[in-house]
C-alpha cells in the first residue's frame, strides 16, 4: 500500500539525498557561492551607479557648456549687429556730410558762374553801348553837328565867365 507506490520511495530518496547533502556541506558551499555572487553583483551595481553619477555630472557640464557657449553666441551677434547698426549710422552721417559738402560747393560753383555771367553780360552791354555812342557821335559829327555843338560849348563858357 503505502510502501509499494513509487511516489513514496521517490520522497524517501529525496530526503536522504538532501541529508547526505547537507552533512557534506553542499549547502553551505552553495549559500556560500550565492552570498559571493551576490557580493560581486552587488559590487558591479555599485559601480553601476558610480559611473552612472559621473555620466551625469560629465552630461551636466556639457549642458553648461553648451548653454554658456550658446550665451557667447548670442552676445556675439548681439555684439555685432550692434556694431553694424553703428557702422551704417556712421556711414550715412559722413554721406549725408559729403552730399551737404557736394552741394554746397556745386552752389558757390552756380553762384560763382552766376556772378561772372552778369559781370560779362554787364561788360558786354558797357562795349555794346559804347560802340553804338560811338557810331551815333561820328555819324552826328560828321553831320555838321559837331560845329554846333563847338558853338554852344563857348556860349556856355561865356555865360559863365560873365
Amino acid at each position: 500500500m503505502f510502501f509499494q507506490t513509487p511516489e513514496f520511495w521517490v520522497a524517501v530518496a529525496f530526503f536522504i539525498f538532501m541529508g547526505i547533502a547537507w552533512k557534506m556541506g553542499a549547502f553551505s558551499s552553495m549559500a556560500t557561492g550565492l552570498d559571493k555572487r551576490g557580493e560581486r553583483i552587488r559590487a558591479e551595481l555599485e559601480d553601476a551607479r558610480i559611473l552612472r553619477e559621473e555620466a551625469q555630472k560629465v552630461l551636466a557640464d556639457y549642458q553648461r557648456r553648451r548653454k554658456e557657449a550658446e550665451a557667447e553666441a548670442e552676445e556675439i551677434i548681439r555684439s555685432a549687429r550692434a556694431e553694424a547698426e553703428r557702422l551704417a549710422q556712421d556711414t550715412q552721417a559722413k554721406l549725408a556730410d559729403f552730399v551737404e559738402r557736394r552741394t554746397k560747393m556745386a552752389e558757390q560753383k552756380i553762384a560763382q558762374a552766376e556772378v561772372q555771367a552778369a559781370a560779362e553780360v554787364r561788360a558786354a552791354a558797357a562795349e555794346a553801348a559804347v560802340r553804338a555812342s560811338e557810331q551815333i557821335l561820328r555819324k552826328e559829327v560828321a553831320a555838321g553837328a559837331g560845329d554846333r555843338l563847338v558853338e554852344q560849348g563857348i556860349g556856355e563858357i561865356r555865360s559863365k565867365l560873365n
